[in-house]
């Protein structure tokens, strides 16, 4: 078979993969992540993180796709060698894995566009009542079927009109918004103290090491390097597309957005109340939801003394992020689609097989918030290891060759230097060991039956269900790299 479908254009290439870094995280996590870092103290080592390990991922996945043009089985198989087309499939898979629980995560930002869009987000008087009982009931299962069929009808809808289509509007609408939240979060009384906190290091805070940590996590999961995402796009760049330069938009603009919405969120936040907003926003859970989806709204409520004013900030705030999670979630279902047809199947027919496993393989997660951390835990850490894949293929295949023949060659622009060969071969290894380890190590901490497989959040279940996965991949690399290979594209 011939790869017969590219984007367009380089915007329609760089604004749909935009679309697979900016997400949910993006809005909310950043600043959670931020205030329980230092404010300012966090954003020198996350600038440093982006150079150093999100760049020459982002560049390694443009260069994989486009020079391969299979998914992450194929791509692996042809860059590493055959025997290692198991790693693709695992970074396949974890993707697909987030994917089942990503469009919960989708629906639920749905659910409260909705809600605020109503004015039914304000007639509570406590948003964690109205959270639980959301969450407890069935309703998150008709949102997930939702976001997985909107999600479905795009990806069927092919790379140009579906995926290119959607993000054009997604995104742009995305920024647009963003930039009206900005503005009037800016001009609040007092926002200027968010904004000091949000740009002022504290050296305290820069002498720990758990703050360097969490900026490397943040990049790991944050601009989508590592996730096999880019690389699948990449599949449908044309011959003459710069990888360099499109590495840096996505890395930068990624960020930028991050940027934005931190400015907006620690505006709002000492705006209308800093001790106790200082202290919601430092929580966590699942998907951020003890911020997101129980504070968020009661922030909102404050933002003005008009109800109606405060319905519209609400209803386009819940609008941007519900934008942000469907172009991640669609990038999602186009990977673990692309790996189907990669293994000889038409799209129209490997996107519903998609959908469907989609949606039952997330009723889990959509039925049981244990279930859904076990899972966002479990995956999330397992994109460390999608990182280090992907570096490892390409010290297989030899950085030097991969940087002057793949990267520096047909259709670049600006050539990629020698440091390059330096970062992937030894400092991409170095991040993923340390950072996998940091994360396995301090689960001991918050759970003393670390090693217990049957915990939501510790060692023992992720490295269970990581040897699971792995095993079976491992068992059967020779059928399914024979089989993906089989169907030859340019």
């Amino acid at each position: 078979m011939k790869q017969t479908e590219f984007f367009t254009s380089r915007w329609g290439l760089i604004i749909s993969t935009l679309g697979i870094a900016i997400g949910t995280g993006n809005i909310w996590r950043f600043s959670r992540i931020v205030a329980q870092n230092g404010g300012g103290s966090f954003l020198i080592p996350w600038a440093i993180f982006l150079l150093i390990w999100s760049v020459p991922l982002i560049i390694a996945e443009f260069a994989i796709g486009k020079s391969t043009r299979y998914g992450p089985i194929g791509a692996i198989a042809k860059t590493a060698g055959n025997n290692f087309g198991w790693m693709g499939a695992f970074i396949a898979f974890v993707s697909t894995a987030i994917m089942f629980y990503y469009s919960i995560v989708t629906g639920w930002c749905i659910r409260y566009f909705t809600s605020a869009i109503s004015g039914d987000l304000f007639n509570t008087a406590d948003h964690l009542v109205y959270w639980n009982n959301f969450s407890g009931s069935y309703q998150p299962v008709i949102y997930h079927f939702i976001a997985m069929a909107i999600g479905a009808l795009i990806i069927y809808r092919g790379v140009v009109k579906g995926i290119e289509k959607a993000n054009k509007f997604l995104v742009v609408s995305l920024v647009v918004i963003l930039f009206m939240l900005l503005f009037r979060a800016v001009t609040l009384p007092g926002a200027i103290e968010g904004i000091k906190y949000f740009f002022t290091p504290d050296i305290t805070y820069l002498m720990d090491y758990k703050v360097w940590l969490n900026a490397l996590t943040q990049n790991a999961w944050d601009t989508g390097a590592g996730w096999g995402l880019i690389l699948t796009y990449a599949i449908y760049m044309r011959k003459r597309e710069d990888i360099p330069i499109n590495a840096a938009l996505i890395g930068f603009g990624n960020n930028s957005i991050s940027l934005i919405a931190g400015i907006t969120i620690f505006s709002t936040v000492f705006s209308l109340s800093s001790v106790d907003a200082m202290n919601q926003i430092t929580q966590s859970g699942p998907a951020n939801t003890g911020l997101t989806f129980i504070y968020l709204p009661l922030l909102f409520s404050k933002i003005t003394p008009y109800e109606t004013v405060n319905i519209f900030f609400a209803t386009i705030f819940f609008v941007a992020l519900s934008f942000a999670a469907f172009s991640s979630l669609i990038s999602m279902m186009e990977l673990t689609t692309r790996t189907v047809i990669d293994f000889g199947i038409i799209r129209k027919k490997a996107i519903w097989i998609v959908a469907a496993c989609g949606f039952l393989f997330g009723l889990p997660s959509a039925l049981d918030m244990k279930i859904f951390a076990n899972q966002d835990w479990v995956w999330g850490v397992g994109l460390i290891l999608s990182g280090a894949f992907i570096s490892f293929s390409i010290i297989k295949y030899g950085t030097e060759k991969f940087r002057t023949e793949v990267i520096n060659g047909s259709g670049s622009d600006l050539k990629i230097g020698k440091w390059y060969n330096v970062v992937i071969k030894y400092m991409i290894p170095v991040q993923a060991l340390f950072l996998l380890g940091w994360w396995l190590i301090s689960s001991v901490s918050w759970d003393p039956d670390w090693w217990n497989p049957f915990h939501a959040e510790n060692a023992g279940t992720c490295i269970f269900q990581w040897s699971l996965v792995l095993g079976t991949f491992i068992i059967f690399n020779k059928f399914i790299v024979k089989k993906t290979l089989s169907n030859q594209w340019n």
